[in-house]
């Protein structure tokens, strides 16, 4: 018999992050909510694509998808039409396309509990896949497939939090900004910092600074409640966001979060600075907010997301020896959503064979028992129920078992052949 294959919509993935493109790269690529936004609604509009996530940060953007053909080149011409990018395919290159299910399954797994981030075990992933899901579940844009995958990311994430020393101490980003500030300012009596922008990282910045208790550090935010509010909380001074240029002349540290699309702060206002000794610019905004030029300035420090590196700390140790217990609960848990997904595969089936026995036993019930009455009709009802379940419990076993062993389709198509399956579904829907 001719093995008939269950067409199904596979779970790909379009992948470009630091690994493969550098700051530069990224920042033109990168999306912000309201493209993000606009993209799921075009992909849903123009191809029909479902179980959608789409993931843009500082170090990576990428989007998640399901559908029964490599969608990549649309996808990216897409993103080029969001960004305003006639020459996207120069960028291609940059691009990773990860077209199976278990490498893009295993990839998002990896991607969302830190074990891809910059500075591994970066906790502020967590929350960013968090936000990409609920923009796809706003728009109806995650169906059964990806509730169950994000949930059981969500359960992985806990485990490993519960089971490992993966996330103790705080190793992201950010902190590892902290970390060169202390390193460079170790020789200065108080150094005095400036914070702009209190975004995700902007705030975690602040909240690290802990760790320098000697700093003066001053915030400042376009929104200035939302800096006044973190301000009293560490105990930090806060200015309003129009004095930021004028702070900037007197502090040593200046760390950069904010969210535009030309530089902020230019080579020629760095310029017009008094620079006694030296000027550490550390910017964490992608795209950039700081001209790369101003390093030309005498004592003036530039850094930014790609070449600020951690120290090896203790923490970070405790993390990289916990990778390997990670990576064997991403393993039991991949296996269980796979479990499920298969269990989805053969649900169809199921259902048509419960409704083709229903079918036969209901034109039975009603061609004998025109003259019963309510008792007898009450027991015969029972027994051919009965009788249906015990006929229904091989076959509906041997499906399950043919999923472990990655044989359904053959079952499937067996089991479709004999109780003509199809059919009784067209009947289903007609009615």
């Amino acid at each position: 018999m001719l093995k008939v294959p269950v067409m199904q919509n596979k779970f790909r993935a379009i992948s470009l992050s630091y690994k493969n493109a550098p700051v530069e790269i990224r920042e033109v690529i990168a999306l912000d909510e309201g493209s993000i936004h606009s993209l799921l609604v075009k992909l849903k509009e123009f191809f029909s694509i479902t179980d959608t996530l789409i993931l843009s940060t500082c170090n990576r953007t990428e989007v998640y998808y399901s559908h029964d053909l490599d969608m990549s080149a649309e996808i990216i011409k897409l993103i080029g039409l969001e960004k305003g990018l006639t020459n996207v395919v120069d960028y291609l290159e940059y691009f990773t396309l990860l077209n199976e299910d278990q490498e893009a399954i295993k990839h998002l797994f990896k991607v969302s509990v830190g074990l891809e981030a910059q500075v591994v075990g970066d906790m502020q992933i967590a929350n960013q896949v968090k936000r990409a899901y609920q923009a796809s579940a706003d728009l109806d844009m995650a169906g059964p497939f990806l509730h169950r995958l994000m949930h059981t990311i969500f359960y992985t994430n806990k485990r490993v939090v519960q089971e490992t020393a993966f996330r103790d101490g705080a190793a992201s980003v950010s902190y590892a900004a902290v970390e060169l500030i202390e390193e460079i300012t170790s020789n200065t009596y108080q150094p005095r910092v400036l914070l702009i922008g209190v975004g995700e990282i902007g705030e975690d910045v602040a909240k690290n600074m802990v760790h320098i208790p000697e700093a003066k550090v001053t915030i400042t935010n376009r929104t200035f409640e939302k800096a006044k509010v973190l301000a009293d909380e560490l105990g930090f001074e806060v200015i309003p966001f129009e004095q930021c240029f004028e702070a900037m002349k007197s502090a040593d540290v200046v760390v950069s979060s904010i969210m535009k699309s030309e530089p902020f702060i230019t080579k020629e206002l760095v310029k017009s600075m008094e620079i006694p000794s030296y000027k550490l610019f550390v910017d964490l905004s992608v795209p950039r907010s700081i001209e790369t030029t101003i390093e030309d300035v005498p004592g003036v420090l530039l850094y930014n997301v790609d070449n600020i590196r951690s120290k090896a700390t203790e923490t970070l140790e405790r993390r990289l020896a916990s990778i390997p217990d990670v990576e064997k609960i991403i393993e039991e848990n991949i296996e269980e959503f796979f479990n499920w997904k298969k269990e989805m595969m053969v649900s169809p089936t199921i259902n048509k064979l419960k409704n083709a026995l229903e079918q036969i036993r209901q034109e039975e019930m009603a061609r004998f028992l025109k003259n019963a009455n309510d008792k007898e009709i009450a027991i015969i009802d029972k027994v051919t129920k009965s009788m249906m379940q015990k006929i229904l419990k091989v076959p509906v076993v041997q499906l399950r078992a043919a999923c472990q062993r990655d044989d359904a389709d053959n079952m499937i198509s067996i089991l479709s052949d004999l109780f003509d399956l199809e059919k009784v579904s067209d009947k289903k829907n007609e009615a």
